[in-house]
Formats: C-alpha cells, sequence, structure tokens
C-alpha cells in the first residue's frame, strides 16, 4: 500500500535534506539560511522496500496574521492534514529549544503518529542533546544524519511500526504501477518575478496548492504538482521568477534560478508567463530565447489581462508584436489570460496541447523533399564564389523538437539568411507554429572521392 509521510520542525533542523536523502536525488534547496523553504514539496521516497509519497515543509514559527510567515505554516498545515504520518525534527546539536515544545502539541493534537527524529546526530557531542528529546514527549528519539545517511535503518523501523497496514510487502502478483496512466505532459512555469505563476497553477488545480502573495520572489523551489484538465494529465512545475544575472547577488536566490533552469530542461512544454501591465520588457525576450535555445515546445501567456483596458484591435496588435519581437519562434501561441479569476485558462491549456502536439510531429522524407523542391524553385540560395550551392535532399532524423537535417554539396555556402528562410517555410508547411526548429547542414559525400585519377 502506498502512503504519505510529512517532514515538520522548525526552520533549520535539516527537513529538506532529509527530503532529499529519501527522494534520492537533490531535489530540495537547501542551505544554512533558516527559512529557504516555503511551498511544500513532494517527492516520492523510498527507504529500504518502502515506496511512498514524502511530503517537504515550511519550517513552523510564530507568526502574525496576513504576513508571509502565517502563509507558509498555513501550507505546512496541509501537509500535516494530508499525511498519514509524521516525522518531526530536532536539531540534536542545539538540544530542544522553547520553540520545538508548541510544535510538539501540534503533532499530539493531529491524531496522526508522529515519529520524533534527532537529526544532525552525527558525533558523540550531539547524542546527550539528543535525549533532551524525550522531554517533548513524543517517545524515543531516532537519532539520525540526514546529510551523511546515519541512522536510516533505525528510522526505517519506526516507519514500519506506526504504520504496520500500510507498510506491509504488496501481494503477491499486485504491480506497483497497478492503474496504467497515460504517462503526464510535463510542463515548466516559468517568467519575471511577480508574474503570476503560483497563481495560475492554483487557477488549475482550483485549490491554493501554491504559497503567492504580493511580495516578489515568493517561489524559491521549483515545486511540481499533477493537473488533470480536460481529461489529460499534466505534471506542472512552479518555478522561482527569473531576473537578469546582473541583479542575482544572493547565493539563495541564485540556487532558486538554477533550480528554474532544470525544470526547463526537463519539461517537454514551457509557458512563459508575461505581466499584462509591462509586456515584452527585455527580460521577457530573453527568457523566451533561453527557452526556444533548450529546444522547448512553448507558449506565451499574458497574464493579469483583467487589470488592463485592451484598445481596439488588441488580438491582431499583440500577434503582430509577438512575431516582432520572437522571430525565432514565429507562430508561438500567445494567450491573454487572468490567473486570478480563471479567464483564458481553457485556451492556454489547449494551446499546450497544440504545442506539444507540434513539437512531436515528424514529416515524411517524400513530403520533405517535395518541399525542398518547391522551396528552391520560388527562391534558390544566393550564389557563392559565382555559383549557387547545390541543395540535394532533407530529412527528418528525429522530433522533439523537430529536427532536419539539410544534405548539400557545399554547405558552407548557404548563407544565414537562406537558412532562416528555409525554417521559416518548413515552420508553415508542415505546421510547426512557435516551435523551436533544428536545421543542420551536413556535406553529401563525394562518390568520386575515392577513384584514382586517369593518366
Amino acid at each position: 500500500m502506498s502512503f504519505t509521510i510529512a517532514i515538520v520542525g522548525r526552520p533549520n533542523v535539516g527537513k529538506s535534506t532529509l527530503f532529499n536523502r529519501l527522494v534520492g536525488r537533490r531535489v530540495a534547496l537547501v542551505d544554512d539560511l533558516p527559512g529557504v523553504t516555503r511551498d511544500r514539496r513532494e517527492g516520492e521516497g523510498r527507504l529500504g522496500d518502502l515506496a511512498f509519497k514524502v511530503i517537504d515543509t515550511a519550517g513552523l514559527e510564530h507568526a502574525g496574521e496576513k504576513s508571509l510567515s502565517a502563509r507558509m505554516q498555513a501550507q505546512t498545515a496541509a501537509a500535516i492534514a494530508q499525511a498519514d504520518a509524521m516525522l518531526f525534527l530536532v536539531d540534536a546539536r542545539a538540544g530542544v529549544t522553547p520553540a520545538d515544545q508548541p510544535f510538539a502539541d501540534l503533532m499530539r493534537k493531529s491524531g496522526k503518529p508522529a515519529i520524533l527524529v534527532a537529526n544532525k546526530s552525527e558525533g558523540r557531542a550531539a547524542d546527550a542533546a539528543a535525549l533532551e528529546a524525550y522531554a517533548l514527549g513524543l517517545g524515543e528519539p531516532i537519532a539520525i544524519s540526514a546529510e551523511h545517511g546515519e541512522g536510516l535503518a533505525d528510522l526505517y523501523d519506526a516507519i514500519r511500526a506506526v504504520l504496520p497496514a500500510a507498510t506491509e510487502p504488496a501481494a503477491s502478483g499486485e504491480s506497483i504501477a497497478a492503474a496504467a496512466q497515460d504517462k503526464p505532459i510535463r510542463i515548466a512555469v516559468v517568467g519575471r518575478p511577480n508574474s503570476g505563476k503560483s497563481t495560475l497553477i492554483n487557477c488549475l488545480l482550483g485549490d491554493q496548492r501554491l504559497l503567492t502573495g504580493p511580495e516578489p520572489g515568493i517561489t524559491r523551489d521549483a515545486i511540481a504538482v499533477d493537473v488533470q484538465w480536460g481529461g489529460r494529465h499534466f505534471r506542472v512545475h512552479d518555478t522561482a521568477g527569473l531576473r537578469r544575472r546582473a541583479r542575482i547577488t544572493e547565493k539563495l536566490e541564485k540556487l532558486s534560478v538554477a533550480d528554474a533552469l532544470d525544470a526547463v530542461r526537463f519539461a517537454e512544454v514551457v509557458i512563459v508567463l508575461i505581466d499584462a501591465q509591462t509586456p515584452f520588457e527585455e527580460q521577457d525576450t530573453r527568457i523566451v530565447d533561453l527557452v526556444e535555445r533548450e529546444g522547448r515546445a512553448i507558449v506565451v501567456g499574458v497574464n493579469k489581462w483583467d487589470l488592463v483596458k485592451p484598445p481596439p484591435g488588441w488580438r491582431k496588435r499583440l500577434r503582430d508584436e509577438t512575431d516582432r519581437l520572437l522571430p525565432q519562434i514565429k507562430g508561438v501561441p500567445v494567450v491573454a489570460l487572468s490567473a486570478h479569476t480563471g479567464a483564458g485558462l481553457d485556451r492556454l491549456m489547449k494551446s499546450v496541447l497544440e504545442s506539444y502536439a507540434a513539437w512531436n510531429r515528424r514529416a515524411p522524407t517524400a513530403a520533405l523533399n517535395r518541399f525542398l523542391a518547391q522551396a528552391v524553385a520560388a527562391n534558390p540560395p544566393p550564389a557563392a564564389a559565382g555559383r549557387r550551392p547545390r541543395l540535394d535532399y532533407i530529412t527528418q532524423p528525429k522530433a522533439r523538437p523537430p529536427t532536419f537535417v539539410l544534405f548539400s554539396a557545399r554547405p558552407s555556402a548557404l548563407t544565414e539568411t537562406y537558412r532562416r528562410y528555409l525554417v521559416n517555410a518548413l515552420r508553415e508547411t508542415f505546421a510547426l507554429p512557435g516551435t523551436p526548429i533544428r536545421l543542420t547542414l551536413r556535406s553529401k559525400p563525394n562518390p568520386y572521392a575515392k577513384r584514382k585519377r586517369r593518366r
């Protein structure tokens, strides 16, 4: 059976380090600065033969109403409600602090199994401090070191003890992936800080799953959530806002940006969210260019449309402005929306599916070579060194993104302008609007190169 475990505790006790250890890779951001984690992050954990969902949470601390810390606490409370059991972490080096006691009371009041974990227990000095955890009244503390992987066998036994039914081995013939589902489409939502990325995902979910607010830079980790929309399954990654590199000075923001870039690299479709109040700033075009270079399918969402008064003919003007500023992905879907009200979300998700289909599209070789003959007839390549380069044939070896190889006797003689002409013609002929296209030029081997000359 599958079960869910939430990792809770005050700030900087090593919750994200333990989360990464259980997931088996560095997913959550880790830093010495307290309060790095803000949203709750979910992952597929593994400990011995146990497979379960694990939730990393924000550090619990007292906060006033309507503050950012209070909204972080609400996310942690939601994780506790979702979990079957909790790992309550304390710092064995620091010992039990007054901040730990109120949350030990919260563990007891939840009525759910709680395992007291004394983290950072490496070394003899931590042993005595770990014993202080008995005073919390949650039973015997499990001494571990999440950073070094020590004590995980004891943690395994403790989980088996508090969840005996859920941790029993599966019956013979029972598959872990019993219900075969369609593979989810991986989406990353990127954009400048405070462009409404988390609000958009919450609107898709119909739940305040992600932390939002007027403060820019709330999101730090790239949080992944599952979304069902129109009968399709999506895995959507919320990311930190991307600012110009020159403005990023803090180590933590650098880690957040690296996490966002990783989400883009592993996505299949990227929604670039632009603020309608300040559309198409230089940073927006830089982000789109970055996504195009990674070869992901792209959809441009113009958010906060409810806060602007569009002029007459705004759709055509928006389309023309997008094609002018983003010529490398001409025809990219552009959707005006409001993540706050939900207006335009159907069009956005329809565009995501269309872009995904185009990104996976393959063209038959025969159709490609008919296209090449027509393109050359309509606009022959410019002459170089007194003669035109001959274009022999074209093929598509792969999709995701659509990648074409053009063979020519003199590929170096083909100008960059003519190359762009062919890419735009491919985009129009084979219905690849806004999709990054890769066109590689190769030299056709000379069949007479190895023949000896007659004397």
